[in-house]
């Protein structure tokens, strides 16, 4: 009998962390906006590292994207982020939030003045 079928290429998550599974910092979340930081050389780098790098040199992606570009788990891509930001290979910032929508008393006090000059 032979043993379970392995795919050529694959790496344990495990392994591409180097055995850890939390970042060095815990302020990613799946819509956290990453690009690379120009000039950083990336030679160094573990092959995910560069193609996380790589990746982002286009343009802004958010951690969720980036993460399904390069079929890792979104943990495993969190970690990644964490030491490249670290290294300063990459930046990030919080995605733009949703508006927020005003007082109903504003509106409605707006909507007197309005109604008062007519």
């Amino acid at each position: 009998m032979s043993g379970p079928r392995r795919e050529k290429g694959l790496v344990r998550p495990y392994v591409v962390t180097g055995g850890r599974f939390e970042p060095t910092r815990n302020t990613f979340d799946l819509v956290t906006l990453v690009s690379a930081a120009s000039g950083r050389p990336v030679a160094q780098l573990s092959p995910e590292k560069r193609r996380l790098v790589e990746l982002c040199t286009r343009g802004a992606l958010s951690l969720a994207e980036v993460a399904a570009h390069l079929r890792l788990p979104v943990s495993v891509t969190k970690v990644l982020l964490g030491d490249l930001v670290d290294s300063g290979h990459i930046l990030t910032r919080a995605a733009v939030p949703r508006a927020q929508l005003p007082d109903s008393q504003l509106l409605l006090e707006v909507l007197d003045g309005l109604r008062s000059r007519l």
